[in-house]
């Protein structure tokens, strides 16, 4: 008996996902995602949901990047021993 079946034998819990959860996670993420917060009585497909998702993600990762610059430009222009500076180094942190 390979080791794969016997560990199925040995859990009884299953980890599957209903369709249902799925649809209920999925209906959550769109409420999280500010374009599709505004389409919330449409119906949107779960892909949509995703690639939304996806692109929302990406443009956070570009802000925070584009923030951390900022904050690296003005730590730049700063007296290093000011309590300025020492804010932006935490922020930074």
């Amino acid at each position: 008996m390979s080791t794969r079946r016997s560990r199925s034998r040995q859990s009884p819990v299953s980890t599957e996902i209903t369709d249902a959860q799925i649809t209920d996670l999925v209906s959550k993420l769109q409420q999280l995602i500010p374009e599709l917060r505004a389409r919330r009585s449409d119906k949107v497909s779960a892909s949509k949901v995703l690639q939304e998702t996806c692109n929302y993600i990406k443009s956070l990762h570009r802000e925070v990047d584009d923030l951390s610059d900022r904050l690296s430009q003005l730590l730049a222009t700063t007296d290093s021993n000011s309590a300025q500076a020492a804010i932006i180094r935490s922020l930074l942190m």
